[in-house]
């Protein structure tokens, strides 16, 4: 396949091969095998279905669909692991960072960084895989529980969190709780 420009993420799915996110100069989606042997990719620039404007996160279901951050679109789009479009979530601001969990009620969480710096409008977003907001929380800033420029969330179960953040130069675990 053509060469990366500025990769944002990488995801597996369950049979082990690699997605990359090459975002910023491709708008593109690249697959790999597992011993990295290249499969295809697909994407170009643009703002139609299967078009990105900056992919920035990547993620992968248990069944199998991929969730591809469409930053500069402000949507997420999901597609099968061939590359078929099947649908778009939007209401999540600007998807810079996604994480599935595992476990049989996966859900999704979504970094949004609003403007440039990540340090005037920031939240995390809870979802369902159908696209429905089951919650949200954090503002900006450079506080505990403010977010600076999210890069990339862990999400090893519903309720913890390992979130990256560029501008406060720091990783921060977060447990959630239920809201009273």
């Amino acid at each position: 396949g053509e060469s990366f420009q500025r990769p944002t993420d990488v995801a597996w799915d369950a049979q082990g091969n690699i997605y990359v996110a090459d975002g910023y100069g491709n708008a593109r989606v690249a697959k790999y095998e597992p011993d990295g042997r290249y499969i295809k990719s697909w994407g170009s620039r643009g703002s139609e279905n299967g078009q990105f404007n900056i992919v920035h996160g990547i993620a992968i279901d248990a069944q199998g669909n991929v969730y591809v951050g469409d930053d500069g679109n402000k949507r997420i789009q999901v597609f099968d692991t061939d590359g078929t479009y099947k649908r778009t979530i939007t209401n999540v601001g600007t998807p810079t960072a996604l994480c599935i969990t595992p476990g049989q009620r996966q859900v999704l969480y979504v970094a949004h960084t609003g403007d440039p710096d990540g340090m005037e409008d920031a939240a995390i977003y809870k979802l369902d895989l159908n696209g429905t907001v089951l919650g949200k929380f954090g503002t900006a800033g450079k506080l505990v529980k403010q977010f600076g420029m999210v890069n990339s969330i862990d999400c090893r179960s519903e309720n913890d969190l390992l979130v990256a953040e560029l501008s406060n130069w720091r990783v921060q675990k977060l447990t959630l709780k239920a809201a009273k």
